[in-house]
């Protein structure tokens, strides 16, 4: 476990503030692109139109730009959650990964860090108490 990951006298067992930084992070990432969505919908009808959404996505270099840049980094921090979920055991991923392209990807990656702090946080414990029942 990396430096940064490991759990500090201070933290007294509870989830840090990085974690709690990730879920306000996940709120905004699942609030604010649905603004966006949904004045999209306003704007062109009731019905979300995927197409006409992705044709506007790429209907000039800088929202090209954009596109390309959230297809490439999400791809790759989609690769990296499915290894280090089971690399560390984590239930849920089926549900965060689901979030990401139901709700936002925005939404589903501060998610998976926050239960990613959890579980390392998990792992923590039970590290101490092996080391108390083997001590």
């Amino acid at each position: 476990m990396s430096q940064a990951a490991r759990v500090t006298p201070q933290d007294h067992g509870s989830l840090n503030w990085v974690a709690w930084l990730y879920l306000a992070l996940a709120v905004a990432g699942a609030i604010l692109p649905w603004l966006a969505n949904l004045d999209f919908i306003r704007a062109e009808g009731a019905a979300f139109d995927l197409g006409l959404f992705i044709r506007q996505a790429n209907a000039n270099p800088a929202s090209r730009s954009l596109s390309r840049d959230l297809a490439i980094g999400a791809t790759a921090v989609t690769i990296w959650m499915v290894r280090e979920s089971r690399r560390l055991g984590m239930r849920g991923l089926v549900w965060v990964l689901l979030s990401c392209v139901t709700i936002a990807f925005a939404f589903g990656a501060p998610l998976f860090l926050h239960l990613r702090e959890r579980r390392l946080l998990e792992l923590s414990r039970l590290g101490q108490e092996s080391a108390v029942a083997n001590g």
